[in-house]
């Protein structure tokens, strides 16, 4: 049985648990935790043998020594991520971060976009405040003006600059790829057929939420949404790219540039080369 990992915050995976079909020639559980962050960890101990994360979570796992794969990864994603202010902040442009205090999930694509974007305003993440905090958390601490800068997901981009509470300094999509990445450990408890498997039920599953979004807005939104939440998932739903890829040499190259980019700003004590891929399996 493979063991699929499902958390909050990977819509894909969400929503392979709810839409099975692409899925159900294969022996599966999904396997629900509650944060990305631990995918690395959890598969190393067994409880998970594949997960799906943001670009960087993989990377971390990477540089604690854990032999990461690359299995699949889904189109860009330029619009799930963004940094907001509050809507009176003074802060106008991404020079004005020095000193500033950034609301943020550290160690997810949080901490690359806003790396990537003090770069293009001559700063380094040493120049800022990370602030560790959940998005409901970093939604009332922006708003209660405890922390000057927001690192925002879709549905809440949106929901918070339509309610007049943030205003968009920059979307991701003009920093950063984005991308929702799939992985394993060389040594998970997964065979060849299985990983094969998870990669193409991916791929499938991407075809149809394309094919049929009104279905994925109903399951994301849940039983008796209201009107605003469901006017939100389908904007999530309507505005990305769900197609899903094997993973390449193409991919290998974006995460060496983000493993260079974090090692330079001081995130990682040592250099990574990153080189596993799909690919790789059978010859491991």
């Amino acid at each position: 049985m493979l063991k699929i990992g499902v958390h909050p915050m990977n819509l894909h995976l969400r929503l392979a648990e709810l839409w099975p079909a692409p899925f159900a020639d294969m022996d599966v559980e999904f396997v629900s935790y509650p944060e990305g962050r631990d995918t690395g960890k959890l598969i190393a101990e067994g409880r998970l043998a594949v997960g799906g994360t943001g670009s960087t979570p993989p990377l971390i796992s990477q540089s604690e020594g854990l032999p990461v794969i690359y299995l699949a990864a889904s189109a860009p994603r330029p619009a799930n991520g963004a940094i907001l202010v509050a809507v009176d902040s003074p802060i106008a442009t991404l020079d004005q971060l020095k000193g500033k205090r950034v609301a943020l999930i550290d160690g997810s694509f949080h901490t690359y976009l806003l790396a990537r974007s003090l770069e293009q305003a001559g700063l380094r993440l040493t120049d800022v405040q990370r602030c560790e905090m959940s998005p409901q958390a970093s939604r009332e601490a922006l708003a209660r003006g405890e922390v000057d800068v927001w690192i925002a997901m879709a549905p809440m981009i949106d929901q918070t600059i339509e309610a007049g509470e943030t205003r968009l300094l920059t979307l991701c999509g003009s920093t950063i790829p984005n991308r929702s990445v799939f992985w394993t450990l060389r040594d998970a408890e997964a065979t060849s057929n299985e990983l094969e498997g998870f990669v193409a039920g991916l791929v499938a599953l991407g075809r149809q939420v394309s094919a049929d979004p009104d279905r994925a807005v109903a399951l994301l939104a849940g039983k008796a949404p209201s009107a605003e939440a469901r006017a939100a998932w389908k904007g999530v739903v309507m505005g990305r790219d769900w197609t899903v890829v094997p993973a390449s040499p193409s991919l290998v190259a974006e995460q060496q540039e983000e493993a260079d980019v974090l090692h330079a700003h001081g995130d990682f004590a040592a250099p990574l080369k990153i080189e596993s891929f799909r690919a790789a399996v059978g010859a491991a």
